[in-house]
């Protein structure tokens, strides 16, 4: 039976902002596999990459994710259709960081420049043989147990041993079943900080072979910290104040989490293992895996830039961050392991390290150099050739992109490019070409009329006060001397409060509360109204506006949102319970995937509610009536279906907390010019829901197809972009 591609992505949650390198990251893979050093993405990854049919890129011109969740009800197709969603970076020229550096090459020159830049480094077969790589490991592809450190190599590189002297009270992980080819490999780092003991942990991260992250902890040194070389380790006499954990318990949940026939991973692990005071009969370590002559190492930051194409360590951060070293270091062994000793040597990355440091220096000596004197030199020297992109090789393997639109999408020559006039014409060209080319960009548009500064204002404005009202809720009659406390203490049982007023206009006094997450609003309409709340029967209800009108269809909606599906909210939580602390509370619940745990994007802290997502949607069904009156350590808790589960929870909570510092004038001049043009806007977005629709439904079975609206970046304002994508499957919806 024929393989189906898969895609999984790591989405649930907030921390699901793809940046567009990220994403061209996805888009090489997708397109090439494993050749041209194309690598899985790091946020997602693609099963059977080679059964793709194709890839399928369509692109909402200057499009937000204000206009998806404003027209949610029009993009009826969208949102059945694609099971995975990430917010995006908005970018000033999106079409340009889609194709990578060196999309713009001149026609006339792009092959033969792209034929001779490979050919200039890759090295002859007589070079290879003097390479240190080849000389080590030889040419033929092997597996993973060929690469990991002898008892021998390990002594030389002062791992701890098991029964050696110096390691009397380290702690043996039991890992000692035999390895093989398949057995599980794991990335692992640490920072640490300079105590009067000497290098001790401060914060450890675990990484799966898939790159999630199991472990990434900060613990507590028992030695006083000297130097907590903050510059390096990002870690700061404040972040380890409140941490409680030790090394011990670290050893504990390490030896717990490691399967017997574990591999470690990482970039000089030794120091990770010392500091660790942990002994791990089977590793690979990176900067030995990728040899030098005369014992030297290349350092991780270059290897992920000249392997992967991962930028890690920037100097904009505060420190290191061991999660992404370990994932750097776990995909630089995954790559070796599968391309093989003579794919690696190929690379030629000695010399890239050369003309990496050239390049430093050169750029050094400009800075130096008045202004003037370099502007002369730069019109005296000849231009610098752009790395190719992935439409390059494309090219280079005999397949040409398509690319169609209203306006010119490519300048290259790269690219089958295709103008039309309307969005009808656009849609009858992509059925007729899309399924002759493996790689296309589909370019939709609503029109100029529709996307000018202003109106976008104005309907920024108008999103912003729809969420306002869904957020809100009003409760009463109370009694003239009712307890506000008890009040405030019922109704945070549903989930974070923003805001709580009392109402005095009215005969009786009434409450007026605006929640931070749209669940808790409506548990609060659906399990208070008509609830006796501090000695009084009251009613709980939304705002009526003309805005709230819809809010029933729009709740059912999201309920059944695909993104929502197997998603449960559930609050009541005392803010002192940890993430592993819930983990161990809901562990008896069935099928349950993931627990996520909101946090407020200023302070930081925890909220009073989370999200748990299940394997299965039945098993979400029979832990809502488990939860459902449960009490958690003293707490009731509260529960429902979740309406929005990973980026939205974020959008709303940047929506509801950004102003808008128009005047009072403008801005309703504005609103009036949208109101005119709204009705026939919603008739747009419903026909062009109806066209992508189409267009989807043509495509063959097996094409990865994402959907992009990309984000608003001007001197007017900025807008996230979103994201949709899934892999055709023979439902016509798309798979996971």
């Amino acid at each position: 039976q024929e393989k189906s591609s898969r895609l999984s992505a790591a989405l649930f949650g907030e921390d699901c902002e793809i940046s567009h390198d990220q994403l061209y990251e996805l888009l090489k893979y997708a397109a090439l596999g494993k050749c041209h050093n194309a690598a899985q993405p790091s946020w997602c990854r693609i099963y059977h990459q080679s059964h793709l049919a194709g890839v399928v890129v369509i692109v909402l011109h200057e499009m937000s994710q204000l206009h998806f969740y404003k027209f949610y009800l029009q993009f009826k197709h969208l949102r059945k259709a694609f099971r995975h969603r990430f917010t995006l970076t908005p970018s000033a020229n999106f079409l340009d960081s889609l194709y990578g550096e060196g999309a713009n090459l001149k026609p006339q020159n792009t092959a033969q420049g792209l034929a001779s830049t490979s050919s200039e480094c890759i090295p002859k077969s007589s070079d290879l043989q003097c390479d240190p790589i080849i000389r080590k490991y030889g040419e033929k592809k092997r597996g993973l147990t060929s690469y990991t450190l002898t008892l021998e190599e390990q002594k030389k590189n002062y791992y701890p041993i098991k029964g050696s002297p110096g390691c009397k009270g380290y702690v043996y992980t039991e890992c000692d079943q035999q390895r093989t080819d398949s057995s599980p490999l794991f990335g692992l780092d640490c920072e640490m900080c300079l105590t009067a003991k000497g290098n001790e942990v401060t914060r450890v991260s675990l990484v799966d072979a898939q790159g999630q992250c199991l472990l990434n902890e900060l613990v507590k040194p028992e030695s006083t910290v000297v130097n907590y070389r903050t510059r390096f380790s990002g870690i700061t006499k404040k972040m380890l104040l409140p941490v409680k954990t030790r090394l011990a318990d670290i050893q504990t949940r390490l030896k717990k989490m490691l399967p017997h026939d574990a591999v470690l991973v990482g970039h000089s692990l030794n120091a990770d293992l010392q500091a660790l005071e942990m002994i791990h009969p089977s590793v690979i370590d990176t900067s030995l895996l990728f040899a030098r002559n005369e014992g030297r190492r290349f350092k991780l930051k270059f290897l992920a830039k000249a392997v992967l194409g991962k930028e890690i360590q920037c100097e904009q951060k505060l420190g290191h961050d061991p999660a992404e070293d370990a994932r750097a270091a776990l995909e630089l062994a995954q790559f070796f392991i599968e391309q093989g000793p003579a794919k690696v040597a190929e690379l030629n990355l000695e010399m890239l390290l050369t003309t990496e440091k050239l390049a430093e220096v050169s750029q050094n000596k400009a800075a130096l150099q008045p202004q003037g004197c370099r502007v002369q030199k730069q019109l005296n020297e000849p231009p610098r050739l752009p790395k190719p992109c992935f439409l390059d090789c494309l090219q280079v393997t005999g397949q040409k992109p398509l690319l169609l639109g209203r306006q010119e999408l490519d300048s290259s020559g790269l690219c089958q490019s295709n103008l039309s006039t309307s969005n009808k014409q656009i849609l009858q060209r992509a059925l007729e070409d899309v399924p002759l080319s493996t790689f296309s960009i589909i370019q939709f548009s609503l029109g100029p009329e529709y996307v000018a500064s202003h109106l976008l204002a104005g309907l920024c404005e108008k999103v912003r006060s729809k969420l306002t009202d869904m957020l809100t809720i009003y409760a009463g009659p109370f009694e003239e001397s009712f307890c506000l406390k008890s009040v405030k203490k019922e109704f945070e049982r549903c989930g974070p409060i923003q805001s709580l007023t009392v109402v005095t206009e009215t005969y009786q006094p009434y409450v007026c509360i605006q929640y931070e997450v749209l669940e808790a609003a409506q548990l609060a309409v659906e399990s208070l109204n008509g609830a006796e709340v501090a000695g009084s029967c009251i009613k709980v209800q939304r705002p009526v506006t003309a805005a709230t009108l819809d809010c029933d269809v729009l709740i059912k909606e999201l309920e059944l949102d695909v993104e929502n599906e197997g998603v449960i909210y559930v609050a009541g939580l005392k803010k002192s319970l940890t993430e592993t602390d819930l983990q161990e509370e809901f562990s008896q619940l069935k099928d349950l995937e993931t627990l996520f745990l909101p946090k407020d994007l200023q302070s930081g802290k925890h909220r009073n509610c989370c999200f748990l997502k299940f394997q299965k949607s039945e098993s979400a069904v029979d832990a809502l009536e488990v939860i459902n009156g449960w009490t958690m350590r003293g707490s009731n808790l509260r529960s429902r279906n979740a309406l929005t589960s990973g980026h939205l929870c974020r959008w709303i909570w940047q929506m509801n907390h950004s102003n808008g510092k128009q005047g009072g004038n403008i801005l309703h001049e504005k609103m009036e010019q949208l109101s005119d043009s709204e009705q026939n806007l919603r008739k747009k977005v419903k026909k062009l829901d109806h066209r992508i629709k189409k267009l989807y439904r043509s495509l063959q079975n097996n094409t990865l197809c994402i959907v992009l609206f990309p984000g608003v970046n001007s001197m007017h304002g900025s807008q996230s972009g979103l994201g949709l994508m899934g892999i055709k499957d023979d439902g016509g919806r798309s798979a996971c």
